[in-house]
């Protein structure tokens, strides 16, 4: 790939920078009395409202009331949040502690589809774990598909990303764990590492470079 050639890295950053888990939240609601709740929201498909929100389209209460109608109606509001947010686990101190590491030689950027109710979940959490106020602190450049209005895999939120930080493709290596993001990344000519399942970012790292080993 010539790992020595590359100056620009972005980041995932559900499943690469923070530990997630999709069929958590497809349990709580399935425990709250949804049905088939998981045929809409998974890893790979997220239709209708849930598209909606990442992009920023519809604040909390009209996602949260949105879902409404697939619950019984003894189902609060916060019942409903705190379904939502168990997907998120948590960022583990590596993960920072390599984020601070990589952009003595590189700069970082974090390009998420993510939406507002996780956004203030775990953003006050690396703060009191970490000291790191805004993502802005950890990333040369930060890209949120609800900030923006539109999401990944679409080549738009690429081009924006790759147009407003001058960045050359050849010099840029993309990091995902959804394969079909990372197929999409390549099409555009994006170079393209997908993190598959059991695979740890730090591992594509040693030292604060990227390990020739491993790509």
């Amino acid at each position: 790939m010539g790992e020595d050639r590359i100056r620009n890295l972005i980041f995932d950053f559900g499943g690469v920078i923070i530990d997630i888990d999709f069929q958590r939240t497809i349990n709580a609601f399935i425990k709250l009395g949804a049905e088939n709740f998981e045929e809409n929201y998974s890893k790979a498909n997220q239709s209708g409202i849930f598209d909606e929100l990442d992009k920023g389209k519809v604040s909390q209460k009209e996602f949260v009331d949105s879902l409404k109608p697939l619950l019984p109606s003894t189902v609060g509001d916060e019942d409903i949040i705190n379904a939502w947010n168990k997907i998120i686990i948590g960022v583990p101190e590596k993960r920072i502690r390599l984020l601070e590491s990589l952009r003595k030689n590189y700069h970082t950027f974090l390009l998420s589809n993510t939406n507002i109710i996780h956004y203030n979940l775990y953003m006050p959490d690396i703060k009191r774990s970490y000291g790191y106020a805004l993502m802005e602190d950890l990333f040369e450049g930060v890209y949120l598909s609800f900030r923006l209005g539109m999401r990944k895999p679409n080549r738009e939120i690429f081009d924006f990303i790759f147009n407003s930080q001058n960045l050359e493709k050849q010099e840029t290596l993309f990091i995902d764990d959804s394969i079909h993001i990372i197929d999409a990344a390549r099409s555009y000519g994006i170079r393209s590492f997908w993190l598959k399942d059991g695979m740890d970012v730090c591992d594509l790292f040693e030292n604060g470079k990227l390990n020739p080993g491993l790509l």
